[in-house]
């Protein structure tokens, strides 16, 4: 299939899905398209199980679709701008020191004690995995995923400490576990050793590196913004600046995804309080609520999809749920910590770390970074397990994320 076709198909299937969920399957929408995807794809592997139809061509369509590029190299540089775009700079930086510290001690801390029981666990199964490859896993789940995270807490009515704690955290601890997850793969593939000097400033570069690039293009496109008063010319800026952006800090080796995320902040603060008129906000906020309700749709479609071309059995399955186990007591780790460190200094709320570890949901990211990986059987463990976590953390997780934050509000 061509590019165009490619990306047809999965419009389409989006399209499909977004009208039953709405329509008939009534849930949230992230998590409704990934249902309705997920529930088609099994449909198909039981049929070819079955020998009613073939599966294999199915299977090699999904293959060819570069989940891993799409994500990491092209959607994410929109979804995360449009994520930024909406979020106060007041709020999150009265909450700047618990998302400071939770999207880095709290990565690392996440890392080491996922990855350390998912060894534990993966040796239970049955799987010889080498730690290095289990801690591989805790880097790539580390992050919690601002895609899933942003649209889930629209409708479940967190604190607004709490909602500002999880959206922040969200948006910028992606771009350091990408960097963890890239550091910890070097040193599986045996290109560096696992000397703490040179890592710290190796992550210390990215995010620093990172956060400069996104004020230097953010203040840039604001001067701009602010010497024109054409709402198209300034959507298509926005544009730019999210694309482009996001190209050139790979190209530098920044951080890509905090970079977009300080300039889509820069943007939808400065630059709509200073640059913009009110109509040029209200098309603004119409263009890339759009964008990011389009490409969730398609990614939580191509989610649900994923799981026709894996490499699924019994013992997968079986460590699957023992990393379900070991990614929750690694994300409670992670938390409990930090916050417990910081209470001297900050107020949280009743339940914060009940709530902060149910709301840490995985998505995409995680799925793209699993793919990313070199064939071998340590990429089919540890893809089928980041699956089934992620699957768990957007459907039991994400469901009953409401009924946590009422319970921890309660409190």
């Amino acid at each position: 299939m061509t590019i165009f076709q490619t990306i047809a198909a999965l419009l389409v299937l989006a399209a499909a899905a977004s009208y039953l969920n709405h329509r008939f399957v009534r849930l949230p929408a992230t998590i409704g398209l990934m249902v309705i995807a997920l529930a088609f794809s099994l449909l198909l592997v039981a049929l070819g199980e079955f020998g009613v139809i073939e599966v294999g061509r199915a299977a090699t369509l999904v293959r060819s679709i570069d989940f891993s590029g799409a994500l990491l190299h092209g959607m994410l540089a929109f979804l995360l701008f449009a994520g930024a775009l909406h979020v106060d700079l007041a709020d999150l930086r009265s909450q700047s020191l618990p998302i400071g510290v939770l999207s880095t001690l709290g990565v690392l801390i996440a890392t080491f004690v996922s990855g350390t029981l998912f060894w534990g666990g993966a040796h239970l199964a049955g799987f010889d995995l080498p730690l290095v490859y289990a801690l591989l896993f805790g880097a790539l789940i580390a992050p919690t995923d601002p895609i899933a995270a942003l649209g889930i807490l629209k409708r479940v009515g967190a604190p607004k400490s709490l909602e500002i704690k999880i959206t922040g955290e969200s948006l910028f601890n992606d771009g350091i576990g990408v960097v963890v997850f890239l550091t910890v793969l070097d040193i599986a593939l045996g290109h560096s050793r696992p000397q703490p000097g040179p890592i710290a400033l190796f992550l210390l570069e990215e995010a620093a590196g990172g956060v400069g690039l996104g004020l230097i293009m953010g203040w840039a496109v604001y001067r701009l913004l602010r010497t024109v008063d054409a709402y198209q010319v300034e959507i298509l800026l926005t544009l730019a600046l999210a694309a482009g952006g996001y190209t050139l800090a790979e190209a530098i080796h920044v951080s890509a995804p905090i970079a977009i995320v300080v300039a889509g902040l820069v943007i939808g603060n400065h630059g709509r309080t200073f640059a913009m008129s009110d109509k040029t906000c209200e098309h603004l906020d119409t263009f890339w609520e759009l964008v990011d309700e389009i490409l969730n749709a398609v990614l939580f479609v191509l989610i649900g999809l994923e799981v026709i071309a894996m490499k699924l059995d019994w013992a997968y399955v079986l460590t699957g749920v023992l990393a379900v186990a070991a990614v929750l007591i690694g994300r409670f780790a992670s938390v409990a910590f930090p916050v417990l460190i910081m209470r001297f200094r900050q107020t949280f709320s009743p339940g914060t770390i009940r709530i902060l570890t149910w709301g840490g949901l995985r998505g995409g990211i995680s799925i793209a970074l699993a793919i990313s990986l070199p064939l071998g059987p340590e990429r089919d463990l540890i893809l089928a397990c980041t699956y089934i976590v992620v699957v768990f953390s957007v459907l039991v997780q994400g469901l009953t994320l409401g009924r946590v934050i009422g319970t921890g509000s309660a409190a």
